[in-house]
């Protein structure tokens, strides 16, 4: 009987003790920052596989294009071959379509594109301004985003004079890749033409600033990064 009592113990004190590291565990404070990676690490996958059904999606519609393109040459090449009146207003019809197929193609790419850059959160802004303690004349200013045209202003008198005063020009803002992007402006400034070009790298869920300072006839750029709030998948 002792030893039967004395098991029914035993057995009685480590359920006890399980029960209080069951509920210690449950207690257990969690890590804020591991959470925050693991659903981080989440986001990240879902992205790489989102982005591997787009790349798919545009393979196929690729080839789906060369073969309709292969089609439709192969057609016009026979048409061109008749003499017909008939076949002659085919081609033109033919081509007609060809052409509005090319058209909604690239409306298409560019707005596949769009959606891209503004899943990745990442935002490109440009400004000028000029020094107000200082008396100059700036005239006309080019932007130029990686090499292709994306602003341009001349400046008159009066806008002149509000960027003396203080006011700061936003030449450009959009969604961009977060990639490094080379940004280079053309200005005149007291007559005399000037190029300033800074490379930059935009970081997603986030608004890269640069900034173009006219001071002392010179052209000063300076850079600056501000996080936003994470898009919802």
């Amino acid at each position: 009987m002792r030893r039967a009592g004395l098991w029914v113990v035993i057995c009685a004190a480590g359920m006890i003790a399980g029960a209080t590291a069951a509920r210690a565990q449950q207690s257990e404070p969690v890590d804020p920052n591991r959470r925050k990676a693991e659903l981080q690490k989440e986001i990240d996958d879902t992205e790489q596989q989102l982005a591997a059904l787009r790349n798919q999606r545009v393979q196929l519609q690729a080839r789906l294009d060369s073969v309709v393109a292969a089609r439709t040459a192969e057609r016009a090449r026979v048409l061109l071959a008749s003499t017909e009146q008939s076949a002659l207003l085919q081609l033109d019809s033919l081509l007609s379509v060809a052409q509005g197929e090319m058209r909604d193609e690239r409306d298409q790419m560019m707005a596949l594109g769009d959606a891209v850059r503004r899943r990745t959160g990442a935002v490109l802004v440009v400004t000028l301004r000029a020094d107000s303690s200082q008396s100059q004349t700036l005239g006309r200013a080019d932007l130029l985003v990686d090499d292709a045209p994306a602003a341009e202003r001349s400046y008159t008198a009066v806008a002149q004079t509000a960027l003396q005063m203080g006011a700061v020009d936003e030449l450009y803002r959009a969604d961009v890749l977060p990639t490094a992007h080379a940004i280079e402006l053309r200005a005149t400034v007291n007559g005399q033409p000037l190029t300033q070009r800074v490379d930059v790298t935009a970081a997603g869920q986030s608004i890269t600033y640069v900034q173009f300072l006219v001071r002392n006839g010179q052209l000063i750029p300076s850079t600056l990064t501000s996080r936003t709030i994470p898009a919802s998948p």
